[in-house]
């Protein structure tokens, strides 16, 4: 059956879904590029997709940012339809057998803070950082990282009036407990340095393999995330970086040392990792663990479409990014002066 959306795209196979709804790769009818489409029931308890619509239309032409095509009610879906991506960073951590070296994660950082720190200059904040959330391009987009999934982000200010948002306590966990920020578990509005404190959790998931406080055994979620965030708080941050470069412990305590209304010094963090690969002697070039075939992966937990016809990672995904392209965002930074 011949499946239309928006009159323009051709629904094909499920490629993802989660408890928001499910994600498809779709055809372009007039040009046959694949897209994305994103479906979500109209009866959905929490609708999200249209909200996260809004939020795509205001981060138009930024860095990482995909472009979205429609939004639209086909019969008993909301759709929206967006640029076809490459496979997650949880999926490429598992292609690397749950393990990055050093010199990935310091060239991620770098890459995940610029997308963060954009976002902070559009006045919203995400409240999801995950691993799931952070995806490679394909194509000529294949080096760099995007972000995605807005459906929980939230304006910190006021567009107009620049007014930041009440600090409130009582409030509900948002996001996911594994890489939530330590306020945000114990019920304080969440702002931008929750964001900044959960990309510190995924830094050390992403070298360690694993965090402290996973595999952690409790009869109702409630007591799980409870057991989570009693851990977070008696494992101090010398304790959860030990054995690690010090430049993780100073970003985690300088994330944890903001107020409520601060305005992080992004550069400052981005610094801490590209210092750290210039005394650890790690060239800077692009060059990812997933695109270095001298390492050993794992082709079967990633996405089909990313998967090339001899059931290895596709070419395109193996390409670093120029130098020009390395050096300029770093330098200069990809955000407007807000502040």
């Amino acid at each position: 059956m011949d499946l239309r959306v928006g009159y323009n795209y051709r629904l094909g196979r499920k490629i993802g879904g989660g408890a928001f709804g499910d994600i498809y790769i779709g055809t372009d009818i007039s040009s046959c590029e694949e897209v994305a489409i994103k479906l979500e029931s109209v009866t959905s308890k929490n609708p999200q997709l249209g909200f996260e619509y809004k939020v795509y239309r205001l981060l138009k032409g930024g860095i990482g940012i995909p472009s979205v095509y429609y939004y639209g009610v086909e019969g008993t879906f909301n759709v929206m339809v967006m640029e076809l991506l490459g496979p997650s960073l949880e999926d490429l951590f598992n292609y690397c057998n749950r393990r990055f070296t050093l010199k990935t994660v310091c060239m991620l950082a770098q890459e995940m803070l610029l997308r963060i720190e954009f976002l902070h200059s559009k006045l919203f904040i995400h409240r999801d950082m995950k691993p799931d959330n952070f995806v490679i391009g394909l194509g000529k987009k294949a080096n760099i990282i995007h972000l995605i999934d807005f459906g929980l982000s939230k304006r910190y200010r006021n567009p107009i009036t620049k007014a930041h948002i009440p600090y409130r306590e009582n409030k509900s966990l948002t996001g996911t407990p594994r890489y939530a920020s330590l306020g945000n578990h114990l019920g304080m509005e969440q702002s931008r340095r929750d964001d900044l404190e959960s990309l510190g959790y995924i830094f050390l998931y992403f070298l360690k393999g694993k965090l402290p406080w996973q595999g952690l055994r409790a009869e109702t979620k409630k007591e799980k995330y409870s057991k989570i965030m009693e851990l977070k708080v008696q494992l101090s941050v010398a304790d959860l970086c030990e054995g690690y470069p010090d430049e993780l412990k100073v970003y985690l305590e300088y994330c944890r040392a903001l107020r409520f209304d601060d305005c992080p010094d992004y550069a400052y963090l981005r610094r801490l990792f590209q210092d750290l690969m210039k005394r650890k002697q790690i060239p800077n070039d692009g060059v990812y663990d997933w695109m270095d075939e001298s390492l050993a992966h794992n082709p079967a937990v990633l996405p089909k479409h990313c998967i090339d016809s001899s059931g290895h990672l596709r070419r395109d995904l193996l390409r670093p990014a120029p130098l020009s392209y390395r050096v300029n965002r770093l330098v200069a930074g990809e955000c407007e002066a807000w502040r």
